[in-house]
């Protein structure tokens, strides 16, 4: 290897994994190191050598405890998708969803100035790697139904709902 080589070489960096319980089973949060790259539920993932936290995982278990209580509406936490521009833009239009309000794929497809691409929302929707924290659960049909989460319709109903009860009962 040659001087310039060893230069531009940047280190390897390894992934950081964190689970937390939920009520819909266990998840995996995984960070690398600057970012929140993804979460899994624990029975999709192959094999985890080790458990290997860091700060930022360990921040974002705490903040989806607050979540699944009702005590936090908002995560503070760098995210850091991979996709497509298109699913970069879609997943930015969904974490602007307001906590206990839900859009249809054509409402996304139209923040995102592409009135037409409803079926792409749908599929950009369906590729989110960090579910929950970027918000594909409150996305719903234009008549209302729920439709497909890669997490099953009954765990998507259950968050729309738990947000709803505690958007009332704060209001209230």
């Amino acid at each position: 290897m040659s001087d310039k080589d060893s230069v531009n070489k940047q280190p390897a960096r390894t992934d950081a994994f964190h689970p937390v319980d939920s009520p819909f089973g266990k998840l995996i949060i995984v960070s690398d190191g600057d970012a929140i790259t993804c979460i899994k539920h624990e029975d999709k993932i192959i094999s985890i050598d080790e458990h290997r936290s860091d700060e930022l995982t360990s921040k974002a278990a705490a903040e989806l405890k607050e979540y699944f209580s009702g005590k936090r509406r908002h995560f503070d936490l760098p995210l850091r998708p991979q996709g497509t521009t298109f699913q970069r833009s879609v997943w930015k239009a969904l974490s602007e969803i307001p906590y206990g309000e839900t859009r249809s794929y054509k409402q996304i497809a139209q923040a995102v100035g592409n009135p037409k691409a409803c079926r792409a929302v749908g599929l950009a929707n369906n590729k989110n790697p960090i579910w929950i924290l970027i918000p594909c659960h409150r996305v719903i049909g234009s008549n209302g139904e729920l439709t497909g989460y890669g997490g099953g319709l009954d765990m998507k109903k259950n968050l729309l709902e738990s947000e709803k009860v505690n958007n009332e009962e704060r209001n209230n």
